[in-house]
C-alpha cells in the first residue's frame, strides 16, 4: 500500500481527496497498488467533513512518518510550500505539486534534489490544469526540436476577453463577473497583469530547452488596457483578442513573452473560449500539435495531480527531467517581427499622411459609430521599428500585436 499526504485542503486539495475516493479502483489499478491518503495538512478545521479523521495541523507529523512515500503540495505560493517540499524530498519522499509559483521559482533546485535522492518531483498540474502538457514535453516530444510553444494559459483572462467579445462588456464589468463567479481572485493582479501566464510559459520554456528560464525576465503585458472599442475593431477585422503566452526560436535567439494578440481565424488558438486553456506546440519534425482542455478548476487540476501520484507510486526511482539550473539567455522581444494594430484619435487626410509617413503602407480600419478615431494595421515589422514610429504618433490610443500565421490545423 502506498500512503500519501496532502498539504492544503482548499479547492485543489479537496479535489485530490475527491478524485482518489471517487476513482479509487482506477487509481489503485493504474498505480499497481492501493493508494491511501493518510494525512491532510491544513491550518483550518473542517467539522463534519470526512477529512476530519485524517486532518493534522503539524507538518512534522507527515515529515517524520516513514510510511508516507508521496507528498502532494497544493497550498500555493512559494512559502511555506518551498520549505515543506524541500524537506520532504530530502527525507526521501516524492512530491507532486500544482504550484506554478513554486515550480517557476525553485524548479531546478527541487528537481536536482529529487534526482540526487532517486525519487521524483512531479508538477504536471502547474501548467494547463488538466491538460497533459508537462509529461508530453518531458517524455513524448523528445525526438523533436521544439521551435515554438504558444498558448492560452490563463482561464480568467480568457473568460473575460470572451465575454467582452460576446456581450460587449467593458474590462471592469468582465472582471467583476469573473470575480463573482470565482474565476478571479479578489486581488486579480496575477491574472490580469499576465504574471500567471508568464510563470507558466517560463516553466514550459525551461522544459523544452533544458535550461532555467527566469520568469521575471519574460516580457509581460496583461489585458488591463483592452477596451470594448478594441474588441469592436477586432470583430470588424474578423479577429479575436487573446492573452497569448509564447516562446519561440527566432534568428536573434529564443524569445518568450506574454501579451494580448489579435488572432486570425486560421490561428489554432482562435476558437479557444471561456475558461478553457490550450497549448500549441510546433516541432521541426512533428509539425504543429494542439493540447486543449480545462486549464483550471477543482477536479481537472486534481486529476492531473493524482496522475502524478500514480506515476510517483509506479516509479519509485527517479524519472529524469531535463531542467538544469543554467540560466537561459532570452533574446530581446524587439527583434520579433509581426504586424501591429493601432487605434488613433482624429480623422482626415492630415492624420492619414502622418500615419503613413511613420509606418509606410498601412491598412485602414473603421468601425461604424466611432467617427472620432480610426484604426490601422501595419506591415510586418520588428517591435523595435514599430516602437520608434509609435512614440512619434500623435493621438495614439492603443496598440495590439497581430499574429501573421497562415497555417491552419486540420
Amino acid at each position: 500500500m502506498a500512503k500519501i499526504a496532502v498539504l492544503g485542503y482548499g479547492t485543489v486539495g479537496s479535489g485530490v481527496y475527491e478524485v482518489i475516493k471517487r476513482n479509487g479502483a482506477i487509481v489503485n489499478k493504474n498505480a499497481g497498488e492501493e493508494v491511501e491518503i493518510k494525512y491532510v495538512l491544513d491550518l483550518r478545521d473542517f467539522p463534519g467533513d470526512p477529512v476530519e479523521k485524517i486532518l493534522v495541523h503539524d507538518y512534522d507529523i507527515i515529515l517524520n512518518d516513514e510510511e508516507v512515500s508521496v507528498v502532494v503540495e497544493v497550498m500555493g505560493g512559494v512559502e511555506p510550500a518551498y520549505t515543506f517540499v524541500k524537506n520532504a524530498l530530502l527525507r526521501g519522499k516524492s512530491v507532486c505539486t500544482s504550484n506554478k509559483a513554486l515550480v517557476a521559482a525553485k524548479g531546478p533546485e527541487l528537481i536536482k534534489i529529487a534526482r540526487d535522492k532517486n525519487i521524483n518531483f512531479f508538477f504536471e498540474a502547474s501548467v494547463g490544469g488538466g491538460i497533459p502538457i508537462i509529461r508530453s514535453l518531458n517524455q513524448c516530444l523528445t525526438a523533436d526540436d521544439i521551435e515554438e510553444i504558444s498558448g492560452i494559459l490563463n482561464g480568467t483572462t480568457n473568460y473575460m476577453l470572451t465575454k467582452m467579445a460576446d456581450e460587449g462588456w467593458e474590462f471592469e464589468e468582465a472582471l467583476k463577473t469573473a470575480q463573482d463567479l470565482g474565476y478571479a481572485e479578489r486581488n486579480p493582479e496575477a491574472d490580469i497583469d499576465g504574471w500567471d501566464a508568464c510563470r507558466k510559459i517560463a516553466i514550459l520554456t525551461s522544459l523544452y530547452t533544458g535550461r532555467n528560464t527566469d520568469y521575471e525576465k519574460v516580457y509581460t503585458e496583461g489585458i488591463t488596457k483592452i477596451s470594448a472599442r478594441d474588441i469592436r475593431y477586432a470583430k470588424e477585422l474578423g479577429f479575436k483578442i487573446k492573452l497569448i503566452a509564447e516562446s519561440q526560436k527566432t534568428d536573434a535567439g529564443l524569445v518568450a513573452m506574454v501579451a494580448p494578440i489579435m488572432l486570425k481565424k486560421s490561428h489554432p488558438l482562435y476558437n479557444v473560449e471561456d475558461v478553457l486553456n490550450a497549448v500549441y506546440v510546433r516541432g521541426n519534425v512533428l509539425g504543429p500539435a494542439m493540447f486543449f482542455g480545462s486549464g483550471a478548476g477543482k477536479l481537472p487540476t486534481a486529476s492531473a495531480v493524482v496522475s502524478d501520484v500514480i506515476a510517483a507510486v509506479k516509479n519509485r526511482s527517479n524519472v529524469e527531467v531535463e531542467w538544469s539550473d543554467e540560466d537561459l539567455d532570452l533574446a530581446n522581444v524587439g527583434s520579433v517581427k509581426r504586424s501591429f494594430f493601432v487605434r488613433v484619435s482624429g480623422s482626415g487626410d492630415d492624420k492619414l499622411r502622418e500615419v503613413r509617413s511613420l509606418f509606410g503602407d498601412v491598412s485602414i480600419v473603421k468601425v461604424p459609430g466611432l467617427e472620432d478615431e480610426f484604426g490601422f494595421i501595419t506591415k510586418v515589422m520588428s517591435e523595435d521599428d514599430f516602437d520608434k514610429g509609435y512614440e512619434k504618433l500623435s493621438g495614439a490610443i492603443t496598440r495590439i500585436r497581430v499574429d501573421n500565421r497562415e497555417e491552419e490545423l486540420c
